[in-house]
């Protein structure tokens, strides 16, 4: 007896005959709550079936548990994965597919956050000097609905990508930064950035997710491909140092360059 499981070329569920490849190192399939086989239930558990209601066009759903067996093996033994949980769905025998159609896209719709952006220094920077910057991003959780069914995904982030605002870009990469102590303010990072003019930039950085989903309470399954988000624009002013040596202090010489009594335009 073959399961659902996923097409690794078209990232869609198919149904999977004993001995297919597949990706995912498990195939699912669902049977109704209560279901012993060759058309029996169980009593005593038919007397706590759990009720669906609320369906599509206001029919009601199927109470179902979620089985698993390992991948591609002939007459898998089945075992337990999760629910029970409802399934609500006109056509429940090709539901999961139809979401998988839809999942990548949703994905891209969420109201994912790419991180945080911090800079050091901040907010000024100085033009040659190299200046660190880090996200912070984090696995985030959300509950949808598709085709009325309850879909929870899972978001973690395993990339990222820097525009510095000046025509450079770093990335994708692996490593998100992190934060360096003041005293170590100007050192090269895996992330840091020089810039070699002055001005005013807006940093914008590209988080990577990948994502997991499920439908319903059943098995968490790949979303394929990586979905793409931007963290809100960081601005940045760089500005350029002067340095001037003095023989004395503004005791001793109290127009001097810098000294309260100086002349305007001299500080």
């Amino acid at each position: 007896m073959g399961g659902w499981a996923i097409d690794p070329a078209s990232g869609r569920f198919v149904w999977a005959s004993p001995g297919s490849p597949v990706a995912d190192p498990f195939q699912y399939k669902y049977e109704l709550q209560c279901h012993l086989g060759g058309g029996d239930f169980d009593a005593d558990c038919l007397e706590t079936v759990i009720e669906c209601k609320n369906g599509p066009d206001g029919k009601d759903g199927i109470p179902v548990t979620w089985l698993k067996a390992p991948a591609g093996v002939p007459n898998p033994v089945w075992s337990y994965h999760s629910g029970p949980t409802c399934l609500f769905d006109a056509r429940p025998e090709d539901l999961l597919p139809r979401i998988a159609a839809m999942i990548q896209s949703e994905f891209q719709k969420l109201p994912i956050s790419a991180g945080r952006v911090t800079a050091q220094p901040s907010p000024h920077t100085l033009r040659g000097a190299d200046t660190n910057f880090y996200a912070e991003a984090a696995e985030q959780q959300f509950d949808i609905k598709i085709l009325a069914q309850d879909v929870h995904i899972e978001a973690r982030p395993v990339q990222y990508t820097w525009n510095y605002g000046d025509g450079t870009t770093l990335g994708p990469q692996n490593s998100a930064g992190g934060p360096l102590p003041q005293d170590r303010w100007g050192e090269k990072t895996a992330t840091s950035h020089v810039y070699t003019r002055t001005g005013d930039f807006s940093v914008v950085l590209t988080t990577s997710f990948l994502g997991t989903y499920s439908v319903n309470g059943g098995p968490p399954l790949p979303i394929p491909g990586q979905g793409q988000f931007n963290a809100p624009p960081r601005p940045v002013s760089v500005w350029r140092s002067i340095t001037r040596n003095y023989a004395d202090d503004c005791l001793k010489n109290p127009q001097g360059a810098g000294c309260p009594g100086a002349p305007p335009g001299s500080r």
